[in-house]
């Protein structure tokens, strides 16, 4: 019998950590056969040529989709979807994959979906529902379920909104979110061996800030970004500071040389392309708050009870614990915001988003789903 084919599609660092697990679920089943398309930010040297964890990890990547071009303009996004739409077309051509599974939200993705659709191949899709009305990727996450055949989604309330858009309800699957599955598996670096491995000297306080462009708000990253900057010089040289790169999304590229010059003027500070999910992971363990709009301090800083101070309006609606703090992009609201982090008791807090078994769930679905015409012809379900 021949193995079904799941064809998992990564394009940044932050949702290949979601993926692993899953990823590691397909790759060890007999009955089913893995294939990766990579694309985006991991192939881009800016963004630390991520592919290369992939493989490091043990996966064989079957198509490199290169489609980011150098401008993150609103006009060169747009061309780097068209590129991915004409990369997906051949890829998928090429794998013929029974499954392809996508994640969230980012334009990449939509590329592919669109190819997707128009080969005929089934999509499950993981994270639809939820909301960020802050950024456009709210209407590319919704856009997605409306091409997607299975649902994966992360609470009951991003259920409910899936269902609402006139989806299967035998089709929408809330296993939570396999960021928990990292850190229920993860073996955690230590505090030593984190400030080997990254050159950091941890100080008396510590954050992990990523910060990422609103896409929809009214002001510029760079302006918004630049609050944030003064409100850490506000904290003093005792505050060290763990800054990620952004994603690859309109004016992304140009909060990079604002990071690098806090970081030479300021010694408690480092900053890297990338971490990869372990040590990424492991500072988060290790820091007094996450700061910034990442959905990693909604979505796993809660689990390991961790406060976050969430800036602007990018993660609006979405579901969050009692352990992230809002303010807006203002230094001094961020300033005491980040004070307020460092003195909450997040020990008793609940992650909304499950309890770390998604990825086995998810797999069992994609193995014994039946495919054909019956999951390929969807139906507008309305509610009763």
């Amino acid at each position: 019998m021949a193995k079904r084919k799941i064809c998992v599609v990564t394009g940044t660092r932050a949702e290949y950590g979601l993926f692993y697990w899953l990823m590691k679920e397909i790759q060890t089943d007999p009955e089913l056969e893995l294939q990766i398309i990579v694309t985006g930010m991991h192939l881009a040297p800016e963004f630390g040529l991520t592919y290369k964890v992939i493989e490091d990890d043990g996966f064989v990547i079957d198509v490199k989709v290169e489609m980011l071009l150098a401008s993150d303009t609103a006009v060169g996004i747009t061309k780097s979807m068209g590129l991915g739409v004409i990369g997906f077309a051949d890829a998928l051509n090429s794998l013929k994959p029974d499954l392809l599974v996508l994640l969230g939200d980012r334009f990449e993705i939509l590329a592919a979906a669109q190819a997707a659709l128009v080969a005929r191949t089934p999509i499950a899709h993981m994270f639809g529902g939820d909301t960020t009305e802050g950024a456009f990727d709210e209407a590319i996450r919704h856009s997605i379920t409306k091409m997607a055949h299975l649902h994966f989604v992360s609470n009951d309330e991003s259920a409910a909104r899936v269902r609402q858009l006139g989806e299967n309800p035998a089709h929408i699957f809330n296993f939570g979110s396999t960021g928990i599955d990292q850190i229920k598996r993860l073996q955690w670096l230590t505090r030593e061996d984190i400030e080997q491995q990254l050159g950091y000297k941890f100080q008396d306080k510590n954050l992990l800030v990523t910060f990422h462009p609103a896409t929809l708000e009214h002001a510029s990253p760079e302006s918004q970004f630049k609050e944030l900057l003064a409100a850490l010089v506000s904290l003093g040289p005792d505050v060290g500071v763990i800054f990620t790169y952004p994603n690859a999304d309109p004016a992304g590229r140009s909060l990079i040389p604002l990071i690098d010059s806090f970081v030479a003027d300021h010694l408690q500070a480092k900053a890297y392309a990338s971490l990869g999910q372990l040590r990424y992971l492991s500072v988060m363990a290790q820091v007094d708050a996450v700061v910034g709009n990442s959905s990693s301090g909604l979505y796993e800083a809660p689990s390991l009870k961790i406060p976050t101070v969430n800036i602007g309006d990018r993660q609006k609606g979405r579901l969050q614990a009692a352990s992230v703090i809002n303010c807006p992009a203002e230094a001094q609201l961020i300033t005491e915001a980040i004070q307020e982090a460092f003195a909450k008791d997040c020990s008793a807090v609940v992650n909304p988003f499950g309890d770390g078994d998604a990825s086995q769930k998810i797999k069992d679905v994609l193995k014994s789903v039946a495919l054909g015409e019956d999951l390929l012809k969807k139906h507008f379900w309305d509610m009763k």
